[in-house]
């Protein structure tokens, strides 16, 4: 199975509108098949920087292709790119927890104020 990946296999992308199909090429491909090798998803968060600039990369090459097409064989899929679409929690800036020890000025006051 990993020789069809190696010689003709596609990478599926998750999209807004549904999956897409690139066409990497040799090198490409092999180290996909390294990078998927224990998994047949990921979700875009795991990758590495420049597993994400090979992705970017074969994006902006607009190498996509069919999966299958009358007539032809059914290509083998190395892996799938999960996107999820971003969230309101992921837009909000991260907030500093509120700190339960309150200053040293504040607790001899209370302390006279009792006595």
């Amino acid at each position: 199975m990993w020789i069809e990946k190696l010689t003709d296999g596609v990478l599926e992308l998750d999209t807004p509108i549904g999956p897409r199909y690139v066409q990497p090429n040799f090198a490409q491909r092999a180290y996909l098949i390294w990078t998927f090798r224990n998994f047949f998803s990921l979700p875009q968060q795991v990758l590495r920087p420049w597993q994400l600039r090979l992705i970017d990369r074969l994006l902006s090459e607009n190498r996509f292709v069919s999966v299958s097409v009358v007539g032809s064989h059914e290509r083998p899929v190395i892996g799938r790119i999960e996107r999820r679409a971003q969230t309101q929690a992921d837009l909000l800036p991260f907030r500093k927890p509120a700190t339960a020890v309150q200053s040293a000025s504040a607790e001899p006051s209370r302390e006279a104020a009792s006595a």
